[in-house]
């Protein structure tokens, strides 16, 4: 059982882990509003053979609500002083969703030094489209959003909904119609945890940012895992993948659990797999 821990931050930030096991660090991101709890079904098997730091970045899940900072570069200075405080090096990182973006962004300014293989879960290198993008392009680069414009909307939408049942509807589409009910409504609260509009501050961010030069840079040996019915699409994944020479996609079709939470949804096969290249 991972036990849990207070990482205080030369910023004076204090970051919530889950930690289990010895070895060789893995460091696992959960996504935008998400929680190191909802890796409770990842974390033991993946401690098995090395030491697992599951975290809750600032103002999400059991960590303290920071004042400001909700934008992927500090969230990535974060990632980065987490590294140092912990005295880690030659480390795994894991990214879920947002988690991906912030590890894009890691390297963008701190470089690859301090890792050693990443693992991609299921971010687009864009979410909204810039413009003059056909739907050819779009669905190559993974946009959820057709265009800029449409970011406010989808933030306002979050600012305004405080309760269980209208992050519920936001986030169904993200899982294929097998989960169970009562585990949307758990995870729509781990969601809630997050202030609403620290949320939506840091989902605007989050929406802007391009990370496709990044990503063409990244020469790190990389798993790239995506989801056939994810709200991005499975060739965006295999895009990331395709553009560094030791990288992999992996795809999970809907009857795998292939919506966005796939770890969530197919634990066995996720943490099999991560497993085995983490190992390799």
């Amino acid at each position: 059982m991972p036990t849990s821990r207070k990482i205080e931050l030369p910023g004076g930030a204090v970051l919530h882990a889950l930690e289990a096991g010895r070895g060789q660090p893995l460091i696992m991101i959960p996504g935008w509003s998400q929680s190191a709890a909802e890796y409770g079904r990842n974390i033991d098997d993946l401690a098995k053979h090395r030491r697992v730091i599951a975290l809750d970045m600032r103002s999400h899940g059991e960590s303290p609500n920071a004042e400001g900072g909700h934008r992927i570069q500090r969230l990535a200075k974060d990632l980065d002083e987490v590294i140092h405080v912990l005295g880690l090096s030659g480390v795994d990182v894991l990214g879920h969703s947002m988690g991906s973006s912030i590890i894009w962004s890691y390297l963008d300014l701190f470089g690859p030094a301090k890792l050693r293989r990443l693992v991609i879960v299921d971010q687009a290198p864009m979410v909204a489209a810039l413009p003059g993008w056909n739907e050819d392009v779009k669905r190559k680069y993974g946009c959820l959003l057709p265009d800029v414009q449409s970011v406010a909307g989808f933030c306002d939408a979050v600012r305004g909904t405080q309760e269980v049942e209208g992050t519920m509807a936001i986030l169904k589409g993200m899982f294929t119609p097998a989960l169970p009910e009562a585990d949307l409504r758990w995870i729509a609260g781990e969601n809630l945890k997050m202030p609403r509009m620290a949320a939506a501050d840091l989902l605007f961010d989050h929406c802007l940012n391009d990370w496709r030069d990044v990503i063409t840079a990244t020469r790190l040996p990389a798993l790239v895992i995506g989801g056939r019915k994810s709200i991005f699409s499975a060739e965006s994944q295999e895009w990331i993948a395709a553009v560094n020479p030791n990288a992999r996609a992996s795809i999970y079709e809907e009857d795998e659990g292939g919506g966005h939470f796939m770890f969530f949804e197919n634990p066995r096969r996720f943490n099999a797999e991560v497993s085995a290249f983490l190992s390799s």
